[in-house]
């Protein structure tokens, strides 16, 4: 990757989260109250998997055989010493089955928070994007999908007014390093006849601007940035060992730079570990009764993808929010298309001089020859479900195999009464495989999901949760199947 980018990401971020601290955002834990939630959630389907839906965009959380559930329970509790400070901490823990290792922390943080300004560490659910969170079929950078990785950030988790514009002009971002707890995990799936790397290191930063106010009427527009990396930790070929991993490859990470002597012949020739990232826009036009919202996510994982050769890649997106209309309270239409990927052959090692030009292509998204596991976590994509996470590999291998997709994605949701809220999401997929290695037969399916949340007014406290998905074509497979799910909390 070009190195200038990111060093001009690196610099503008942390100018931005110097600029922007008078502001105040306030969390959704209250000061000096403990915040508690109990839940469990049971399901059976007819094939081999649970259905699509009812598996993604879970935090991990769901196993992906049929027939399947788990429990979970989780504390929070936050502080309020004055001078601008606040602090909160909170703890998860859950029991799946079936799965590897059914006892599991789920979230596990403490975080402290200065005026706008988040100090975090641990594992916290948060999932990222511009996008509704609970409709959307994902970010592809930085999703839901899976398991919090555990890791130290620095971040403005809101928007904040920069000083002197009159709060026309905001900003928010992260800057993070984490690392991958999945090694007896990998150990047990891949075995020992593939090579993958174990412990990896995962770096993420981000910065997003909004300019225009959100009044009432109103309209604005927010863009910005993600940059991730996957890197260090030790391959499980003897021959390769340790990969790169000190203070110095810190910096040339984050600056989207070469690997220095001690790095491999690609990282040497093109980047430090695996590196990959977005940028993303959305337009928002709001009344005083609705919103629109149209959206994009271009993705790139080198130079060739960051000046567009990619083409159209990434997310559209379409979103409707109306108020005073229950029954149709949330709407959104989303189109993922990674069918370019910047050409279908990749010529890197080609005589530049010689022949001048890029040379990138068959960017094989999500994936990497080095780190073999691709963007996943325990198995399941950091990014857009859409691409298939590698736990759906029966033959145990790691990395992502159906990354060419084209895919349709509608999601909407409301009330059917004051106690009954409910979700559609519907789905239409198209895949064609990697660019080296392409199905002779392109494999269509459909997803779909119908799920119903009740909140009865004499149960305070206590959500009752109806789901019933399905899925159809050579996607993910064929299944029927349903889910149900009880939780109790005060959150």
């Amino acid at each position: 990757m070009n190195s200038k980018h990111f060093t001009a990401l690196a610099l503008a971020l942390a100018l931005a989260l110097g600029a922007t601290l008078p502001g105040f955002a306030q969390t959704e834990n209250p000061p000096g109250r403990l915040l508690y939630k109990t839940e469990m959630f049971t399901s059976a389907a007819s094939g081999r998997y649970t259905p699509f839906w009812l598996v993604s965009n879970r935090y991990g959380l769901v196993p992906l055989p049929a027939g399947n559930g788990y429990m979970s329970a989780g504390l929070s509790y936050g502080g309020l010493p004055g001078g601008g400070f606040r602090w909160e901490a909170g703890v998860d823990l859950a029991l799946a089955a079936p799965r590897y290792r059914k006892v599991f922390v789920r979230q596990l943080y403490a975080e402290l928070r200065y005026r706008s300004l988040s100090f975090t560490l641990g594992s916290r659910e948060e999932g990222g994007g511009l996008w509704e969170k609970s409709l959307s079929s994902g970010d592809m950078v930085f999703s839901s999908n899976a398991r919090p990785i555990p890791k130290v950030e620095l971040r403005l988790p809101d928007y904040a007014p920069v000083p002197k514009t009159g709060g026309r002009l905001a900003v928010k971002g992260d800057f993070s390093l984490g690392r991958s707890f999945d090694r007896d995990y990998l150990a047990w799936f891949v075995g020992d006849q593939q090579v993958y790397i174990k412990d990896i290191l995962w770096h993420h930063k981000a910065i997003f601007f909004r300019i225009g106010s959100p009044g009432r009427l109103a309209l604005f527009l927010e863009l910005g940035m993600q940059h991730g990396v996957q890197w260090g930790g030790t391959s499980t070929d003897p021959a390769v060992g340790r990969q790169p991993q000190s203070p110095a490859d810190f910096l040339r990470v984050v600056a989207g730079m070469a690997g220095s002597e001690e790095a491999s012949e690609m990282d040497r020739s093109n980047a430090l570990g695996n590196q990959y990232g977005s940028y993303d826009i959305r337009l928002t036009y709001k009344r005083e009764h609705w919103a629109l919202q149209a959206y994009h996510q271009h993705y790139f994982e080198d130079k060739s993808g960051m000046i567009f050769l990619n083409g159209r890649d990434g997310l559209w997106g379409i979103g409707l929010e109306l108020e005073g209309r229950p029954l149709l309270q949330k709407l959104l239409v989303e189109c993922l298309d990674t069918r370019n990927q910047s050409g279908s052959l990749h010529f890197i090692a080609f005589d530049h001089e010689a022949y001048p030009g890029i040379g990138g292509g068959a960017d094989r998204y999500y994936n990497n020859q080095e780190y073999t596991t691709g963007l996943s976590y325990f198995n399941r994509s950091l990014g857009s479900p859409l691409l298939p996470s590698p736990e759906y590999n029966t033959d145990g291998s790691p990395g992502f195999r159906n990354i060419r997709v084209y895919a349709w994605h509608l999601g909407f949701s409301g009330r059917l009464s004051s106690p009954l809220a409910y979700r559609v999401l519907f789905t239409g997929m198209d895949s064609w495989g990697t660019p080296y290695r392409p199905f002779l037969n392109n494999r269509k399916g459909l997803s779909a999901l119908v799920e119903i949340g009740f909140r009865p007014s004499r149960l305070p406290g206590w959500r009752f949760t109806g789901s019933l998905a399905a899925d159809a074509g050579e996607f993910t497979g064929q299944t029927l199947g349903f889910g149900f799910g009880v939780a109790r909390g005060n959150f």
